[in-house]
């Protein structure tokens, strides 16, 4: 009887627990709102007030904290933000003046070698000393030191001189010949001259403009003081305009660089992911089509113009390279064209410290190893009462800085807006925080079917073996519509792919209608039909061709999975190759995790075709807006009136997009419509995701948004399934021991000590185990060297006294690496001087 009942209450154990199975993130809320301190929003989290500080601090304001705060938080200590700068290069050709309302100004910023001049005029090593407190390190490009594949990046720079203290004497030496050529060209001669310690040019002091960014008095406004005061040396006065994010973003973004209106600005970046591969930043930090250099693509502005960083960022983001040789070959050359150029220069990551209240918490959210708190962080907060109460910094007091455009380039711009809309989006793929591998979710490609097949022609370019089935499916930009492909079509990839269909924020079933229609409408936006066609947009197309054009066709199979064929090629990662093929659903180029259901689209697109009831034009990007013309934003009010008024005009038509006529009735449409416009009644904004999280409060004066858990039985991923999913090990390299100095000939021992750390929650053990070798960086490549374990925590290399031998005396770069299945790698890097 005992063994009966005991069976009984198991039975009933497991039935009850899987009747509590819930869909969704961990809280049920997340409330967000801004603190205009740092100091205050930590102490805030300290007293329980709130949970979790969503703004990574450097270690000044971390340092500054009294003990009787520290003890109430549990810090997230992450290399995770970038300071660089943005110079203005206009005209980045001789004479280097530009005529502004008929005065004529000299750029000393338009002469290449004055930009990389500023390479070695600032001592990075001070930045990262005396202004960030030693909490981060120097930075040369745009891969974050420390994560993984960014080596080979670093070591570029080792070729070009550059050291962490710079060479202020070389710069200036620079800067005085560059200026000399320049004044002896015949438009300058007699304009451009040295006048005791300044250039003047007609007389007047030549000027640069230095947007300085105030909000950051710890960081980035002593650090632009620093270095306006280096350029000063230069003899070339520096206007300091020290101003918050908003003038200075607009300023260095949204203005056209032929107005002058600055020639230098202050950025700061969060990593955005944890990164395995940098191609995609080499090309958003330094090629001009991305839209994210001065001009911006803007076809009315003066855009930076650089052909061959171009055309190589677009080869290897396109897929369009043979072997894991070229990749490498071409990205390296891209990349050092960027930092050769200088319109971008890096100056250094920094260690930012994220904060939450230790009594909160369950168990440590998910973080990204390389970028901190994010998304995942939110989706997975275990708080004690299923709450998780979020602040964010804002010198200004806003929440957002930017529109919340789900279309254009511009659109969500600023980590603020990031931060809330990206808990209502559900990835396809993603780059895991734990490992930077990509990570299938609700698009999963089966690997056994992915292939590779094609061959080199005459001209140098790929072209693809795999036959395309006559029946398979591409978009027609003539008629906006799915055709078959039709004979001798070939392709050099495939793959097929299950798609996991979950629910849009109004409770709209996802469906194949979803991802269907996304394709079709990113090339009717890129592609000019001629006549006044109303829904071409340059700015929106040139940052879309590249990836456009890689799908050849795609076929929906029998059990609801897709094939996708498609033109990419990338031997390094089979699954980062299948991620260019998977199939996705958001029309976005702001290149962020956020969309919004197509009829929010479609009501946008209407909107920038023919204006609003409000009188408003419309526009997808920002540098377009100005007067009468604004920018879509679907949390603004007068927008948000204007899409509800669409959307009734979309019914009271019966209105299909022409892309999806094919399937879907008028009826279906109507009721998307309908509930659209009934959440949008709601809500009072037209932010529709698909994702954990949706809107349910936006309240701009009172600075709050609340998000409210998805709990629909459609939702794909039950509660608690990422903190379960993500829970790995990782090594780390706590540190080395290696001489300072080494002879010829003699052999080099190298001691490194690694911990084993239970990821999210790091906890530290002495590895017993792993992956672990020394790199020896030198002109001809990196000569690398297996570590052995001598005890647990204690492993042992040795770095041939041949292999010194064959070094000319100088110092060298030592990078020793530790690497776990499943995590991110970690790296030491430090110097050693061969004698």
């Amino acid at each position: 009887m005992r063994k009966v009942a005991t069976f009984l209450l198991v039975t009933f154990v497991l039935i009850s627990a899987f009747a509590l199975a819930e869909q969704g993130p961990m809280p049920d809320k997340v409330y967000f709102d801004v603190r205009m301190q740092q100091d205050v929003a930590i102490q805030d989290v300290a007293a329980g007030n709130v949970d979790v500080f969503l703004y990574g601090v450097g270690a000044p304001v971390i340092n500054s904290l009294p003990q009787s705060v520290l003890e109430n938080l549990d810090i997230y200590n992450i290399p995770s933000g970038s300071w660089s700068l943005l110079l203005n290069p206009i005209p980045n050709e001789p004479p280097y003046t530009v005529n502004v309302d008929g005065v004529e100004y000299f750029n000393p910023l338009a002469i290449q070698e004055v930009r990389f001049a500023l390479n070695f005029l600032i001592n990075r090593q001070y930045l990262v000393d005396e202004i960030l407190q030693g909490a981060g390190g120097v930075m040369y490009t745009m891969a974050t030191p420390g994560q993984p594949g960014t080596q080979p990046y670093i070591d570029i720079t080792a070729n070009m001189g550059f050291t962490p203290e710079g060479n202020q004497e070389l710069a200036l030496e620079m800067i005085e010949n560059a200026m000399n050529e320049a004044a002896n060209l015949p438009e300058n001669k007699g304009r451009l001259v040295k006048d005791g310690q300044w250039w003047t040019f007609d007389g007047q002091p030549v000027t640069l403009k230095f947007l300085i960014r105030v909000d950051d008095p710890t960081g980035r406004l002593p650090a632009g003081r620093y270095i306006a005061d280096q350029i000063e040396k230069a003899g070339i006065k520096v206007e300091r305009l020290e101003i918050d994010r908003y003038a200075a973003v607009d300023i260095a973004y949204y203005s056209n660089p032929a107005d002058l209106q600055w020639h230098m600005y202050t950025e700061g970046w969060g990593a955005g992911a944890t990164r395995k591969y940098w191609h995609h930043i080499v090309a958003q930090m330094y090629a001009p089509w991305y839209a994210n250099m001065p001009g911006g693509q803007e076809p009315t502005f003066w855009n930076y113009e650089q052909d061959e960083i171009d055309e190589l960022t677009q080869k290897v983001y396109s897929g369009n390279f043979a072997t894991e040789e070229e990749y490498w070959d071409m990205i390296l050359r891209a990349t050092e064209l960027g930092i050769r150029d200088s319109v971008r220069i890096y100056l250094t990551y920094q260690e930012d410290f994220y904060v939450a209240n230790e009594d909160r918490f369950n168990r440590r959210m998910v973080y990204g190893l390389g970028d901190g708190l994010n998304q995942w962080s939110i989706l997975t907060a275990d708080t004690v009462d299923r709450i998780l109460r979020v602040t964010q910094f804002s010198a200004q007091g806003s929440l957002f800085m930017g529109a919340w455009d789900p279309i254009g380039t511009d659109g969500f711009n600023d980590m603020y807006s990031i931060n809330v809309a990206s808990n209502m989006y559900d990835y396809g793929m993603f780059e895991s925080p734990a490992s930077a591998d990509l990570t299938p979710a609700k698009v999963v490609p089966r690997m056994d079917t992915l292939d590779t097949k094609f061959e080199i022609d005459s001209n140098g370019e790929m072209v693809g073996l795999i036959e395309v089935p006559e029946d398979a499916l591409r978009v027609d930009p003539d008629s906006k519509k799915w055709v078959p492909v039709g004979p001798g079509v070939t392709s050099i990839s495939v793959c097929t792919y299950d798609i996991i269909y979950g629910v849009w924020n109004h409770e709209i079933s996802e469906s194949l209608v979803d991802y269907m229609y996304q394709p079709l409408y990113i090339w009717d936006l890129s592609v000019d039909s001629g006549q006044g066609d109303s829904r071409y947009d340059a700015t929106y197309s040139a940052s879309a061709m590249p990836g456009l054009e890689v799908e050849v066709a795609r076929k929906v199979n029998e059990d609801g999975s897709i094939t996708v064929w498609f033109n990419y090629n990338f031997p390094v990662d089979d699954m980062y190759l299948a991620s260019w093929g998977a199939p996705g659903w958001s029309v976005s180029m702001s290149g962020q995790p956020i969309g919004v259901s197509w009829e929010i689209v479609e009501a946008l697109t209407r909107l920038v075709e023919h204006g609003g009831v409000s009188g408003r034009e419309y526009t997808f990007s920002s540098t377009a807006a100005g007067g009468n013309i604004y920018e879509v934003d679907v949390l603004e009010p007068v927008t948000v009136n204007d899409i509800k008024a669409e959307l009734q005009k979309m019914i009271d038509e019966r209105y299909v997009p022409v892309y999806i006529e094919d399937m879907i009735t008028p009826y279906e449409a109507v009721e998307r419509y309908q509930t659209a416009l009934d959440f949008v009644n709601e809500y009072n904004h037209a932010y529709i995701g698909n994702g954990p999280f949706k809107m349910t409060q936006y309240d701009p004066s009172a600075r709050f948004v609340e998000l409210t858990a998805v709990r629909d039985e459609r939702y794909p991923f039950e509660r608690g399934y990422w903190n379960e999913y993500f829970e790995t090990v990782r090594l780390n390299v706590d540190s080395i021991e290696l001489a300072f100095a080494a002879i010829r000939g003699l052999d080099l021992p190298v001691t490194i000590y690694v911990s084993e750390v239970l990821y999210p929650y790091d906890t530290y053990s002495p590895a017993p185990q792993g992956d672990v070798e020394v790199s020896l960086i030198t002109p001809e490549g990196p000569k690398t060297f297996k570590a052995d374990v001598e005890t647990a925590g204690t492993f042992v290399a040795t770095i041939p006294g041949d292999v010194l031998n064959t070094l000319e005396p100088g110092t060298y770069a030592v990078v020793v690496t530790a690497r776990s299945e499943g995590a991110i790698p970690s790296t030491y890097s430090t110097t050693i001087v061969v004698y």
